[in-house]
């Protein structure tokens, strides 16, 4: 699963703190926090006929990471909304489009850590760009990467942070390996979540995923889980090892940038019958009819 070049994006306009410039011309500070050390939290929103679903939600987790992080100074929902209106507006865009959103502590005075060397606020980034769905709904493969889900102790996870080195050498393990995307455990052995997105699987009719201990607070994931309670379907949140996982009848995938996106093989198994199961089909209908009616108008 490798994103090809869109040439619908070669004359894309980016936001960066307000200023619409062409991708080729955009740029910010090598003081940067998000240069420097990393010091960013992000989201990624999806536009569905000129409507962003999900959307306070997204803003809400961006701004609880912010404060986790410490940030002083954070936009308001309503002034991101207007750059992503902006954005959008300046690109054309009304619907098929991923919007990713970066927010950093900002330009530092000298290069450093401490975060007293940020003094010019902070750094808000908007980048829109039209991409369908990315994983492939004909079905996934994974490998179980060797690469642990860093624990709450270490480092909280429900920090949405721009910081994804842990995510990134598993995802190297699975291109290594010929392999969609890798699934991450924690450091008890236990399932967290894949190197991109959140992770379900069902068996005997239960639909099952694990808890957040080390892995972000998805918003799809919990999309999913909503639609399990009002459509009383059986669910479970829950420790899950990678024997329940390789028995399990169905497997998918969540995230904002793939949506559901069936698994059909893991570790070189089948999954069930190797065919997209007809929980998974059910959920995804459900997830395609809210987002063509529901979400934030930008458009």
């Amino acid at each position: 699963m490798l994103q090809q070049y869109d040439e619908r994006n070669r004359d894309l306009i980016v936001n960066i703190n307000g200023k619409l410039v062409h991708r080729d011309e955009a740029g910010i500070s090598p003081f940067d926090s998000s240069v420097q050390n990393g010091d960013a939290v992000w989201e990624g929103l999806r536009l569905y006929n000129g409507r962003i679903f999900k959307l306070i939600e997204h803003l809400d987790r961006l701004r609880h990471s912010a404060l986790a992080l410490a940030y002083p100074q954070i936009p308001s929902h309503q002034s991101i909304i207007g750059e992503i209106r902006r954005t959008l507006s300046a690109n054309r865009m009304t619907d098929n489009v991923h919007i990713r959103l970066t927010l950093s502590r900002g330009v530092k005075y000298t290069s450093g850590m401490d975060p007293r060397l940020n003094t010019a606020g902070p750094t808000l980034i908007v980048l829109a760009e039209h991409k369908p769905p990315v994983y492939a709904k004909s079905g996934l493969c994974l490998i179980t990467s060797g690469i642990r889900r860093i624990p709450p102790e270490c480092l909280d996870q429900k920090i949405h942070s721009c910081n994804m080195i842990n995510s990134i050498l598993a995802k190297i393990q699975a291109n290594v390996a010929g392999a969609d995307d890798a699934l991450m455990l924690d450091l008890r052995g236990f399932v967290a979540e894949t190197n991109a997105t959140h992770f379900f699987l069902v068996h005997h009719d239960v639909v099952a995923t694990p808890t957040t201990g080390s892995c972000p607070e998805g918003i799809t994931r919990a999309t999913v889980l909503d639609l399990c309670r009002s459509h009383n379907i059986s669910y479970a949140v829950k420790d899950i090892s990678l024997a329940e996982v390789y028995r399990a009848d169905e497997l998918f995938c969540t995230g904002t940038m793939g949506e559901l996106a069936p698994v059909l093989e893991l570790d070189g198994r089948v999954i069930g019958n190797g065919e997209i199961g007809p929980m998974t089909r059910r959920l995804s209908e459900l997830y395609t009819e809210l987002t063509a009616s529901l979400g934030v108008k930008v458009v």
